[in-house]
């Protein structure tokens, strides 16, 4: 199997990989910003449309481990490109949707594309990338995506101020034909396992993964005890059959295997310390600045900007570290940077000036960026190549995990703690779990290559 592919056929199949990564991740995003005109248009109230947000990032989560048990058996670059058909075809039925309940199906499909997607994203870059290179090819990859993040709400309102809410869906048609065009000549193959696929393992990681993020995303929104904790048990009961039934297996589809490799099993807890801690952030911080402060929307959306753009410029430069450095003192350097920022924030006066929170925000950023990257590398490339679907899989599961854990301890502590102390609670339980994943991160050491 030759290391990487050739330049210029790297760039392309990077830029294949760039384009369809951006609308997955923008459309889990954007559409949020249409709510408001997809209930009016449909005439259903605001709580039902909610499920075009929920059908996708369900979908997302109760297939990511499958898909990315399919990309180890059949090929990355087949999964990928199924997904990216599949993803191109939804966006197209979503703007022909004339109900909601024809738009939450659709998307529903669209999410399963989507996770085809970012299922074997990384897994797809180990391949692409020379192994000397593999860390600027995670830097890149994680660039793209705090990018796509960054500007979905932007790039959401700029299209509604021009276009229908159709238009958010039917720009991803041209997008995903041209990606879906450059993928099929550029992507590399990639070795198969030869495994079979477990059906039973399937549907019960779906349940699993299902469950657990749809009762703590009840938590998340507030909802009362029985819709949250009800699918949280349920979850819970079908994870352990989940598990049982992984241990007795040499490829698992829940790769418990992997997470007996401790530098593997490490970086996914740091992974969901920092994701977790960046979500508490990103759901507080505008209650801060609108409650408290007194901002408006748009001035608190442009002052949430500097955490992702200091991201986004770090991300390249802490991949092309990675390549270097060990990927233990990289991240728990760069998530004791956010703690820091984390804690300047707990710091600011009753009245700071904007430009105060601004650069503050942005430490947290350059803190996060210079996590991610290395991070990613090390839960790509510690395992055997052959387990690279697994392994992108979980990483994006520990990233859904930490994200959804963050929101519902939010929702906690908005509960309990008063009006004025909500977003001092949720900043110190950020600095928490924020300085444990730099201690986990610290404890992985230097890293044994598993690039062979």
């Amino acid at each position: 199997m030759p290391d990487g592919l050739p330049h210029p056929q790297r760039a392309w199949a990077f830029l294949a990989v760039a384009i369809a990564l951006t609308m997955a991740v923008l459309d889990g995003a954007i559409v949020n910003v249409a709510l408001p005109s997809i209930a009016r248009d449909l005439h259903v109230e605001a709580p039902e449309a909610i499920w075009v947000v929920n059908a996708y990032q369900l979908a997302v989560t109760m297939s990511l481990l499958p898909l990315a048990s399919l990309g180890d058996i059949f090929g990355y670059r087949r999964i990928y490109c199924w997904g990216l058909a599949l993803f191109t075809l939804a966006s197209l039925l979503c703007a022909l949707s004339p109900s909601l309940s024809m738009l939450t199906a659709a998307r529903a499909l669209q999410g399963l594309g989507g996770a085809g997607i970012m299922s074997v994203n990384i897994a797809l870059v180990r391949f692409i990338y020379p192994s000397a290179m593999i860390g600027r090819g995670v830097g890149n990859t994680a660039l793209v995506v705090a990018v796509s993040a960054a500007a979905g709400p932007t790039v959401g309102a700029a299209i509604l101020a021009v276009a229908p809410w159709q238009w958010l869906f039917l720009v991803n048609v041209p997008l995903g034909v041209l990606a879906l065009a450059v993928a099929s000549r550029t992507l590399p193959l990639t070795p198969r396992s030869g495994g079979r696929f477990d059906v039973v393992s399937a549907v019960l990681s779906a349940a699993t993964f299902g469950l657990l993020i749809y009762g703590v995303d009840g938590i998340g929104r507030g909802g009362g005890p029985a819709p949250a904790w009800l699918p949280l048990v349920a979850a819970a009961a079908f994870g352990a059959v989940l598990a049982r039934r992984q241990l007795a297996m040499p490829q698992p589809l829940l790769p418990v295997d992997l997470m007996r490799i401790p530098i593997f099993a490490l970086s996914m807890a740091t992974s969901i310390c920092a994701f977790g801690s960046q979500m508490l952030l990103y759901v507080s911080l505008p209650f801060y600045f609108q409650n408290q402060l007194g901002l408006s929307a748009v001035a608190t959306g442009f002052l949430m900007t500097p955490w992702p753009v200091a991201t986004a410029l770090m991300s390249p430069i802490a991949g092309r570290l990675s390549d270097h450095y060990p990927a233990g003192l990289l991240g728990g350097l760069g998530l004791a940077v956010m703690t820091v920022g984390l804690v300047l924030l707990v710091l600011l006066p009753a009245h700071p000036a904007l430009a105060d929170i601004a650069w503050r925000l942005a430490v947290c950023g350059l803190g996060f960026g210079l996590f991610q990257s290395p991070n990613n590398k090390t839960i790509i490339t510690s395992a055997p190549p052959q387990r690279s679907g697994g392994a992108s899989g979980m990483q994006s599961t520990a990233r859904l995990l930490g994200q959804s854990m963050g929101a519902a301890l939010a929702a906690v502590i908005f509960a309990l703690a008063g009006s004025r102390d909500q977003a001092y609670a949720a900043i110190l339980v950020g600095v928490a779990l924020s300085a444990a994943g730099a201690v986990v991160s610290a404890l992985r050491g230097r890293p044994v290559s598993a690039i062979n």
